[in-house]
């Protein structure tokens, strides 16, 4: 899908191409420009001597300890993005991870998903996925990464003028696999929004994606309303999940949705298959299905964050 023109004609404008569901890779370049994402495509060194402000990256879904057929070696392919990562000529100022650290929530899964991630020298910020608090006392991630967080691990920070929130969704989920934020969750929302500045951009990152993408499969948040309507008095809000290991961005009013790839196998794209799950695909079109995002965002020159996915090869 390429932006043929800008106003019409036989092209596809703008907006039409953010109002697409796409179909991307394993990492994504975000431009968050005036406060408001703004997906580029796919990263390459011109791109990146162009953009300026914020950039940070989302890397999601790594399933460190999977070995099944869709991919055996999920350390190695999280090595390879954690390398393409290194390659970028312009340093982000931070990443974060949308959740999936591990497969089985085991300590060396942990031990082996650090290793690595910390290899790209950024400071990592993180929110859990169903994967990573499945051990019996789920402790293992509270440990690491929840030590400062509320609740299940919901917490807030700024940076550079932009306000950063992460939700667990992963937590008692519905019925189907759907997630939910929980009436805690949703105060703590309310409560960390109220009283700043309508014109703040906020960025949002859950592991779940807060929209409804396929109901049947699980593929949204029962209760993402709630955050939504708390979200909408803001004039640019972007939101980022992982969970089905594909890129699909929307856009509702001031709200820009962007799911990731993963870095360990693709999944099948809604309703497509019987169930979601593991897809396997050549050896040599896998890493053209995996990936990283970057997102840049230039406060003030325009309203939608720029997004970059950038596959582990082609």
């Amino acid at each position: 899908m390429s932006e043929h023109d800008q106003q019409g004609g036989d092209g596809i404008n703008r907006r039409k191409v953010l109002e697409c569901m796409t179909w991307a890779g394993t990492g994504v370049l975000w431009t968050i420009a005036g406060g408001v994402p703004r997906s580029l495509g796919l990263v390459d060194d011109a791109v990146a001597a162009e953009r300026a402000g914020l950039t940070f990256l989302q890397i999601s879904d790594s399933h460190v300890g999977f070995d099944k057929p869709a991919n055996p070696n999920t350390i190695g392919t999280l090595e390879e993005a954690i390398g393409k990562i290194k390659t970028f000529s312009v340093k982000p100022s931070f990443m974060i991870h949308t959740g999936d650290i591990t497969h089985l929530s085991k300590e060396k899964e942990f031990d082996d998903a650090e290793r690595i991630i910390s290899q790209a020298g950024l400071d990592t910020h993180y929110t859990p996925g169903e994967h990573d608090i499945i051990d019996e006392d789920v402790r293992l991630y509270r440990e690491r990464y929840g030590r400062n967080a509320r609740g299940a691990g919901w917490y807030s920070f700024d940076q550079d003028g932009v306000h950063f929130i992460a939700l667990v969704n992963v937590v008692n989920l519905k019925a189907g696999g759907l997630g939910q934020l929980g009436e805690e969750q949703l105060k703590w929302l309310a409560d960390d929004l109220s009283g700043r500045a309508a014109s703040a951009p906020i960025v949002v990152f859950a592991h779940i994606p807060l929209w409804m993408v396929y109901k049947d499969w699980g593929w949204g948040t029962a209760d993402s309303a709630q955050a939504l309507d708390v979200l909408k008095r803001f004039g640019s809000v972007t939101v980022l999940n992982g969970h089905i290991h594909q890129v699909m961005q929307k856009v509702e009013g001031n709200v820009t949705f962007h799911t990731a790839r993963s870095t360990a196998f693709p999944q099948p794209a809604p309703g497509t298959a019987p169930s979601p799950g593991p897809m396997k695909v050549g050896d040599d079109k896998l890493r053209s299905v995996l990936g990283v995002a970057e997102v840049t965002i230039q406060q003030g020159q325009q309203r939608l964050a720029t997004i970059v996915d950038t596959p582990l090869q082609g």
